[in-house]
């Protein structure tokens, strides 16, 4: 929204506040900065401008101050505008100020410092949970949840204005991604793994993804608000009883440098001489691809895996990444 029109509402609001009679159109552009002169401007604005004060939910009427009026007049009620008095509890601001923090480096940041602000301008202390308080009691708390999906924002997104999206996913066992367009329903974090859940249109049942397995852009394939959750769903039960069940354990075979891979070495099956000097082969057992493959990543040239396929791809794609 620009900054002439973000004014321009702003006056309206305070306008309408400020009077007990309903406006009509022309005392309002009379009254208000920004309206045109030209009649059909103004009113193709104004009505643009009353509906994105409904949108925002401002209580705008519209009614007739005598019955004999020809058009109608508006203005807003102070009583129907004003939020009730904010009472929270200390243990109730505590855990808003945390969550406040818990987000404050991830794509909720901006959303969360407003929530903020909202508190305080209630009367409401959050300053020693949201970090600017430097009282010793305050620092000992500092959770932070990460977002390192590129999944996340869009989904988020998607969620919140219920559209449906579609994504390539390569499922568990899979080495090539399949297309999937999903009604999202919820994205929640299990564990410190992202998922989302919803409706798969393709399957036409519900389906839980894991972000990290998504290759690729995230993409809306619908308008907002065309997204219906049912009445009564959980979608942490939906994450918890998809991730309550055990993934299947594979095998990894991999050449790591000599005297690097420590930790690969210390959970190995099996550690041999390869045929190539200054190498070892290396067996040993994982069931997730992406947790895996980020693992074996971190350790840059010094480890390359062999098998299978899909882990190895993986593990190039991330190291892809780094490079572009």
């Amino acid at each position: 929204m620009s900054k002439r029109k973000t004014e321009r509402l702003l006056g309206l609001v305070v306008c309408l506040l400020s009077t007990r009679r309903y406006l009509s159109a022309d005392q309002i552009r009379a009254a208000v900065p920004g309206y045109p002169e030209q009649d059909d401007l103004f009113k193709r604005m104004f009505e643009r401008d009353k509906e994105d004060l409904r949108e925002l939910g401002v209580p705008l009427e519209t009614g007739l101050n005598h019955p004999f009026d020809d058009d109608p007049g508006y203005r807003i009620r102070q009583q129907a505008y004003e939020l009730p008095e904010l009472r929270l509890e200390a243990d109730e601001a505590a855990v808003l100020g945390l969550a406040a923090r818990v987000w404050r480096r991830a794509e909720l940041a901006g959303a969360a410092a407003g929530a903020l602000l909202k508190l305080r301008a209630a009367g409401i202390d959050t300053a020693s949970l949201d970090g600017t308080d430097e009282h010793p009691s305050a620092q000992g708390i500092e959770p932070r949840l990460g977002t390192p999906e590129p999944a996340f924002g869009p989904l988020w997104e998607a969620v919140r204005d219920r559209r449906p999206v579609t994504f390539s996913y390569r499922g568990a066992g899979r080495s090539e991604p399949q297309r999937r367009e999903l009604e999202p329903w919820g994205v929640v974090n299990r564990y410190g793994r992202w998922y989302v859940a919803g409706r798969d249109r393709g399957r036409d049942a519900t389906r839980v993804f894991r972000l990290s397995r998504i290759a690729g852009p995230v993409k809306f394939c619908g308008p907002a608000g065309s997204v219906t959750v049912p009445d009564g769903t959980d979608v942490r039960e939906l994450v918890s009883d998809r991730d309550s069940v055990p993934a299947p354990e594979r095998t990894a075979v991999l050449r790591v440098r000599t005297g690097a891979g420590a930790d690969l070495r210390r959970h190995a099956v099996s550690v041999r001489d390869d045929t190539e000097p200054g190498w070892d082969l290396v067996t040993t057992r994982f069931t997730d691809v992406g947790w895996f493959a980020d693992s074996a990543a971190e350790f840059g040239p010094d480890v390359v895996v062999l098998d299978p396929p899909d882990l190895r791809e993986a593990v190039i794609r991330r190291l892809k990444g780094v490079l572009a």
